[in-house]
């Protein structure tokens, strides 16, 4: 499991001024917690952290030296400035459901040559127990052709009795459709140029 840094955050220094020390702000909430933790996390761990984590991945925060097992439940990220801004997490009870996200993931989307490959859905909405959360749903789309279609429900997380669906199963993830441009023009010039040959 991922690992992840962080110290208590002193609420009268402002987010403005930690984030200019090299700082992501932060909080930790949660039924067990008495009170949610405002945190900080270096921006260095935070990035190399979002390199292969990111929302609905579960982890091992580590606070002021105490491991607590929680949940990625957002990352707020200004696109503008390139800055992650504020990461928060949700504390873990092993015998609580949670609310959580898997992220889609497609793969050998270049073998699809026979149309235009569209991905309709990013994430899978879903509730889970700790020990039965989904980071990722992979998805192989080599074999699909023109016309063909993957549904949440035709997806092993629709399968698994151990998760509550929230996304609508019959919601299509991924399509294939006809290219639409009806004048092949390489094809004609080659044949032009074979002709005056």
């Amino acid at each position: 499991m991922n690992t992840l840094k962080a110290e208590t955050r002193d609420m009268s220094t402002k987010a403005k001024k930690l984030r200019r020390e090299g700082y992501v702000t932060g909080v930790v909430f949660g039924k067990k917690l008495q009170e949610s933790i405002p945190v900080k996390i270096a921006v260095k761990d935070a990035e190399q952290f979002l390199k292969t984590g990111g929302k609905g991945t579960q982890l091992m925060l580590n606070v002021d030296g105490e491991a607590m097992d929680v949940l990625l439940k957002e990352v707020d990220y200004n696109s503008m400035k390139h800055q992650i801004m504020e990461m928060d997490f949700q504390a873990l009870v092993s015998n609580e459901k949670v609310h959580s996200v898997a992220e889609i993931v497609l793969h050998n989307h270049e073998m699809v040559v026979s149309g235009v490959l569209q991905q309709q859905m990013e994430e899978i909405s879903y509730r889970a127990y700790p020990a039965d959360l989904v980071e990722k749903v992979e998805i192989d789309v080599s074999t699909l052709k023109v016309g063909d279609s993957i549904k949440v429900k035709d997806l092993e997380i629709a399968k698994n009795e151990k998760i509550d669906l929230l996304t609508d199963p019959d919601a299509t993830v991924v399509t294939v459709t006809e290219v639409h441009n009806s004048v092949p023009e390489p094809e004609a010039a080659d044949e032009n140029a074979s002709e005056n040959a």
